[in-house]
């Protein structure tokens, strides 16, 4: 039941129909007790700005931004965490005091995806694309002391993320193959396998691949992508993106209703059902 004690979140994005976000964060709600909900919140992007602000004095306690806003919502906001500024990219944002203040959890869901499959972070990892989600994603790597190789099919996009973190290495789109076999970790942080479109011959591309490399993809539609597949038949171990969704959840639930949610079987087996009924 909502009433006037009600606290409430939600996401903006256009379109925001696909969004997973309310069934998690809503489900947390439920199984926590907490007086809350997350609801979608389609915005288009001309009125983003005024949205946000809108949310803010009616009393939201904040929100997550997704495609098309999260270089609006930079913008947008009063201030930003170091991580935010370090990543490039606002995903979750608190409204504190009449203030907009901006976070990315990309990153640290990434890593804490990871490390809840016993995956070690170190060594020299590989990331595929150069756009905001490869960003936060290395930039994460790189403060908890990795070696990053970053790889975009324009090497310049690749160059200007290398010079925007202060570190890594950029490679051209057609190098990365052949040096996999001095890397731990390979990242897709592109839209390649989304939707189940290849997008690359995996099984090639993976051949210089040493047996310690661990394989993962942010992307979650579906769960086993094609990089996944191709990984799994040469015995690699693999990581889903679905459980980087997760992840990067936490800090905003935690922020918004005062609960630090725990992370359970229950929480992938809704999200797993609803994205298998959309498929």
């Amino acid at each position: 039941m909502i009433d006037g004690h009600t606290k409430l979140a939600g996401v903006m994005g256009w379109p925001v129909e696909h969004s997973r976000s309310p069934l998690m964060h809503n489900h947390w709600c439920r199984v926590n007790g907490v007086n809350g909900a997350y609801v979608p919140l389609p915005t288009r992007p001309e009125g983003f700005d005024q949205a946000l602000r809108g949310l803010a004095a009616a009393g939201f306690q904040g929100v997550n931004v997704t495609i098309p806003h999260k270089e609006a919502a930079m913008l947008a906001c009063d201030e930003l965490t170091p991580t935010a500024k370090r990543a490039g990219a606002v995903n979750t944002i608190c409204f504190v005091a009449g203030r907009i203040i901006g976070d990315c959890t990309d990153g640290t869901g990434f890593c804490d995806n990871l490390s809840a499959h016993d995956v070690a972070i170190g060594g020299r990892a590989m990331v595929l694309g150069a756009g905001g989600a490869a960003r936060a994603v290395a930039a994460a790597l790189l403060d908890r002391g990795c070696e990053v190789v970053i790889a975009n099919r324009t090497l310049e996009r690749a160059e200007a993320l290398v010079d925007a973190l202060g570190g890594g290495e950029a490679v051209a789109w057609f190098e990365w193959p052949s040096l996999l076999s001095g890397c731990s970790l390979l990242v897709n942080a592109t839209s390649m396998g989304m939707g189940g479109k290849p997008g690359l011959d995996w099984d090639t591309a993976l051949r210089e691949a040493a047996p310690g490399l661990c394989v993962t993809d942010i992307v979650y539609t579906p769960r086993e992508t094609p990089l996944l597949l191709a990984a799994q038949a040469r015995g690699l171990r693999t990581v889903d993106g679905l459980g980087m969704l997760v992840h990067q959840a936490r800090a905003g639930f935690r922020a918004w209703f005062g609960v630090d949610p725990q992370i359970d079987q229950t929480t992938f087996d809704l999200l797993a059902a609803s994205l298998r009924a959309d498929a």
